[in-house]
């Protein structure tokens, strides 16, 4: 009797199994043949939105998706989370924002996830960074476009979706996913369904977003979906249609590939090269052109979080139909979302209004009109104003920071650097520095010393000297650190020495 063995040979996204047969003389074995197992899906999660219409909540630095804002883990997290259980999976490619890396890398710690992080050098909306990523992968790769800031309320049903979309990806079609509306949505583009193939349909058209009255008839006539901006297809695929219909996108989306490099754990792209690329979506740039798109309806609650009244629709609500977090007190209050992050938030005699506190801005606004809160976000930053981009709170690599008071000439912060964390050997222009310890132990560098703080000690450093502060300890670090001078910006900062390979200034 023969003896076979079979090896299992990873190729891209497939799989072969190579089986040998061996004669029992010893003699050379006899290669039989390959058999390929199904391609591999490839989850993509772009993660490079602002989420302005979520101010002040939601900020340039600490964006919606790295907020908890839909549960008790983060909108990036929860999307990571969706595809843990989904079969026949690679690990995720993540595109996020140079400023949000270090954000990105430590929550999909927190959730013990491994994925590939790369960095877009800029914004150029979606149709360039899901290029890139198919790029990086193999033809047969089944991309699993997904954005990180939705929320989806039944896993299985979004499976059940994925399973019914690869059917129509393996035969080299373009597929998004279509959610049935339930309300006449004005912030939403819509798809028109057409005819049925296999458990979905072809697209017929896609529909920008509409007024009142027309959103009104896609309810009525029950042929029109939500477009969830979500996608599946084969990678290969999907860069036959982009050569068709954007040929350049594809041609400076080649350059940046080429010229990729590795920073740490991240990949990097040119900044020039990839600003070459025109600006576009996935659905401008191929899927409204393409006559291979497709769509399967997501059978299960779905929501963008794109803005306080959707917010509001997907909460848990009180006896007066009121969304209330943090330290919320009502009277004859009504259909409100109110949401408090350090103080007692009071409202008394409210209807159908929108109240967010946080520390340095208090958004009030009616619900109806939460599509423009996106507006101030714009003016504050024309105007200059740091509420547009950072919180009072920053967070940084090895811990955070949060100003308490600023006056002329000198300003107040408190630092938790996490157990183990170093910050950069660095020194100041314009400022002189005061340390004390509040928790924790401090090691420290000062000018030519090293030594160690504890609770209630303290030392200063002089301007121009080299510093730096490190948690050896076990618990977090919290230091109260007293700035003086004539300047204290943030970008007031040479940094010497950093473990996190940062050459600006966060």
């Amino acid at each position: 009797m023969q003896n076979f063995r079979a090896i299992a040979v990873v190729r891209g996204s497939q799989r072969w199994y190579f089986f040998s047969v061996a004669p029992p003389d010893g003699a050379q074995a006899n290669n039989v043949f390959f058999e390929k197992e199904h391609s591999m899906i490839k989850p993509v999660i772009l993660s490079g939105g602002k989420g302005s219409r979520l101010w002040p909540l939601s900020r340039e630095q600490y964006p919606k998706q790295y907020l908890g804002v839909g549960g008790k883990t983060t909108l990036f997290q929860q999307t990571a989370e969706r595809i843990r259980d989904l079969e026949n999976t690679l690990p995720p490619l993540i595109i996020c924002s140079n400023d949000h890396r270090f954000i990105v890398a430590e929550q999909l710690q927190v959730i013990h996830m491994q994925g590939d992080i790369v960095l877009e050098p800029a914004g150029r909306d979606t149709a360039p960074a899901v290029t890139i990523s198919a790029m990086l992968s193999a033809p047969d790769d089944m991309l699993l476009v997904m954005p990180a800031d939705h929320v989806i309320q039944d896993n299985a049903a979004f499976h059940e979706a994925v399973r019914q979309a690869e059917k129509l990806a393996a035969k080299n079609l373009l597929v998004t996913f279509g959610v049935a509306p339930t309300t006449p949505e004005t912030g939403y583009g819509y798809i028109r369904k057409g005819d049925a193939v296999e458990e979905g349909f072809r697209v017929a058209s896609f529909v920008e977003k509409p007024d009142r009255k027309t959103a009104e008839s896609y309810l009525e006539q029950g042929n029109y979906y939500w477009n969830s901006g979500m996608f599946l297809f084969r990678a290969g695929t999907f860069l036959e249609e982009l050569a068709k219909h954007a040929p350049d996108m594809l041609e400076a989306c080649r350059k940046t590939v080429e010229q990729r490099y590795e920073d740490l754990d991240f990949i990097r792209l040119d900044e020039q090269l990839f600003k070459a690329s025109p600006a576009n979506s996935v659905d401008y740039a191929v899927m409204e052109k393409t006559d291979r798109g497709a769509m399967v309806p997501l059978q299960t609650s779905w929501s963008d979080l794109g803005s306080w009244s959707s917010l509001y629709d997907a909460g848990e609500k009180d006896g007066q139909g009121n969304v209330l977090l943090g330290d919320v007190l009502t009277e004859d209050t009504q259909d409100c979302y109110l949401h408090a992050e350090k103080r007692l938030l009071a409202a008394v005699g409210l209807r159908n209004m929108i109240v967010i506190e946080t520390p340095d801005a208090i958004l009030v606004a009616d619900k109806d009109k939460a599509q423009q809160v996106k507006a101030v976000s714009t003016r504050l930053k024309s105007m200059g104003r740091s509420e547009a981009e950072v919180h009072s709170k920053v967070y940084r690599p090895w811990g955070s920071f949060e100003s308490i008071d600023i006056e002329n000439r000198f300003q107040v912060k408190r630092l938790t650097v996490k157990p183990g964390q170093v910050l950069s050997l660095q020194m100041h222009h314009h400022r002189s520095e005061h340390w004390i310890v509040v928790s924790g132990t401090a090691k420290v560098t000062n000018g030519d010393k090293e030594f160690l703080l504890t609770e209630d000690q303290s030392t200063y450093i002089p301007l121009g000297n080299v510093h730096r502060l490190e948690n050896p300890g076990k618990i977090p670090l919290e230091i109260i650190e007293i700035q003086t001078g004539g300047y204290l910006g943030e970008d007031d900062i040479v940094r010497l020495e950093d473990v996190y390979g940062r050459d600006s200034k966060v």
